[in-house]
């Protein structure tokens, strides 16, 4: 059984760590406003050796294990700054829910390319950089899978209001 998801804790855990990083994904979309709903959060570190040892310490106060079918509560794994620094993708449950790390989302050039346009929000209490909708949007037509479409229709009519309202 999956823990409680409780994205505000995982980012103040984050934070905390001083990690520098981009909340991209659903729950960057929901927090543009989209109706949708996440079991996860996604986000896109910083690939500086320092962010990533930082972003190891935080990895180990969440007990992150790697998620997979086979283990009930994910597979425990070693990591460093060193070791992060050549992940891809990483999805792995923690004792707070669900947490994904990519170093380079689809349609994207990472965490420098999704940072200049990324918007400051506070999030239970916790200051978070979370990727513009433009970049969600431009990021899940990449990654062309059946649930990035279907959300698709939704978030460009939510960035077309967003646009309006300038």
């Amino acid at each position: 059984m999956e823990p409680p998801f409780k994205p505000e804790e995982i980012l103040r855990i984050l934070e905390n760590h001083r990690v520098d990083f981009v909340v991209v994904g659903g729950f960057a979309a929901i927090m543009h406003g989209s109706p949708e709903n996440t079991n996860d959060i996604d986000i896109a570190p910083e690939q500086s050796r320092e962010n990533l040892e930082r972003l190891s310490a935080a990895l180990d106060e969440l007990n992150a294990r790697v998620r997979t079918e086979k283990v009930e509560g994910g597979m425990p794994f070693s990591h460093s700054g060193e070791s992060l620094a050549g992940v891809t993708v990483l999805n792995m449950v923690t004792d707070l829910g669900a947490l994904d790390i990519t170093s380079v989302p689809a349609g994207t050039h990472g965490y420098r390319d999704l940072s200049r346009d990324a918007t400051t929000m506070i999030i239970g209490g916790t200051q978070a950089d979370i990727a513009s909708l433009a970049d969600v949007i431009r990021s899940k037509e990449a990654a062309n899978r059946d649930r990035d479409r279907a959300s698709l229709p939704t978030l460009r009519k939510i960035l077309e209001e967003k646009s309006g309202e300038s």
